[in-house]
């Protein structure tokens, strides 16, 4: 699932309506908005062993399935208001019968660290970092396959910049960073942070209340299907999001993400100094289908780009075809 920040309409009228309220009348609604908050455990998203690592970016959850041998395969999910490592599940469900695969919950979401603390692209790489470390660690130190969706893409890109050795190829499925708009031209190292705007969500009064708003059934279910371009999305995903988001700390790594903090400057940069094999994957529905500068990655020797009719979760719909590219690529790479 993947929430624009600048889209957000949900958000806006719960504001609004809030603010047109007498100050009683809003105490008893953001009360009542609370009830049965948290109440509800978070089920494993993946099978698996589920294992938390002490890390510079806090404690990071993952799940493993290593069994058997193999290329390791790490899966990285995307970032939105509800996200986590089930957004990979297709992936992990498929590759867990033949090689060993790990996934990922970045910092902030799943069962990784959910505290109140700005979140950063170089925050969720020095995660993407200590995962890398510990799955080499368990294999011998045999460099890793990895796979990311949207905008973790950049991170996995920044990773791979700074630690080439870790990885043995790069999967970018829906990057961002190919529009005019996020294409990453600018100050290298750099966010778009807007902290008035996070200072504002964030806002103890109304902060729950907001988030509420935001991945309320509705609201979660317009987003998904403007990311699938479809209203066919997929259910259990659906489901598993609307429980994640109302776990405690659910709302800090979102409201980083509304208000610019998780999305870098440079991504066009950082893609452009790999020099690893790089597979990348788009779908043609939906609102991310905006790809413009593609013919970047397309130039390129060591990127090879496919495009289905899907929309920017192609393994959810056609997971065949999805995992018959990739093992192409992963043949001729190797």
């Amino acid at each position: 699932m993947i929430f624009h920040p600048d889209r957000r309409p949900a958000r806006r009228h719960r504001a609004k309506t809030l603010a047109l309220l007498p100050l009683a009348t809003a105490g008893a609604w953001i009360a009542w908005s609370h009830l049965g908050r948290g109440h509800v455990p978070l089920p494993p998203a993946l099978p698996g062993r589920r294992r938390v690592l002490r890390t510079r970016a806090g404690a990071v959850n993952f799940y493993a399935c290593d069994e058997r041998a193999g290329v390791p395969l790490l899966l990285i999910h995307s970032v939105n208001a509800a996200a986590s490592a089930y957004e990979v599940r297709p992936l992990y469900e498929h590759y867990r019968k033949s090689r060993p695969v790990y996934a990922l919950d970045l910092p902030g979401f799943g069962f990784s660290e959910r505290s109140d603390r700005a979140y950063t692209p170089h925050l969720m790489t020095d995660a993407i970092h200590a995962i890398a470390q510990e799955i080499r660690g368990r294999h011998g130190g045999a460099a890793i396959d990895a796979i990311a969706l949207s905008l973790p893409c950049a991170y996995l890109a920044r990773a791979a910049v700074e630690r080439p050795a870790d990885y043995a190829s790069l999967g970018m499925i829906s990057p961002v960073g190919f529009d005019e708009r996020l294409s990453g031209d600018g100050p290298a190292g750099g966010d778009r942070r807007r902290p008035l705007a996070r200072e504002i969500a964030s806002f103890p009064l109304w902060r729950r209340p907001l988030f509420d708003a935001l991945v309320s059934r509705p609201s979660m279910r317009y987003f998904l299907e403007r990311t699938w371009g479809s209203q066919d999305i997929d259910e259990g995903l659906f489901e598993y999001d609307q429980l994640s988001a109302r776990q405690p700390g659910a709302e800090y790594a979102p409201f980083s993400f509304l208000s610019g903090y998780l999305f870098p400057t440079d991504v066009s940069r950082l893609y452009a100094d790999l020099r690893l094999p790089v597979w990348m994957l788009r779908g043609s529905r939906g609102d991310f289908t905006d790809y413009d500068r593609v013919g970047e990655a397309v130039s390129r020797r060591n990127w090879t780009v496919h495009r289905l009719p899907t929309g920017a979760f192609p393994h959810f719909e056609d997971g065949n075809a999805v995992f018959r590219l990739y093992d192409d690529f992963l043949k001729r790479v190797r």
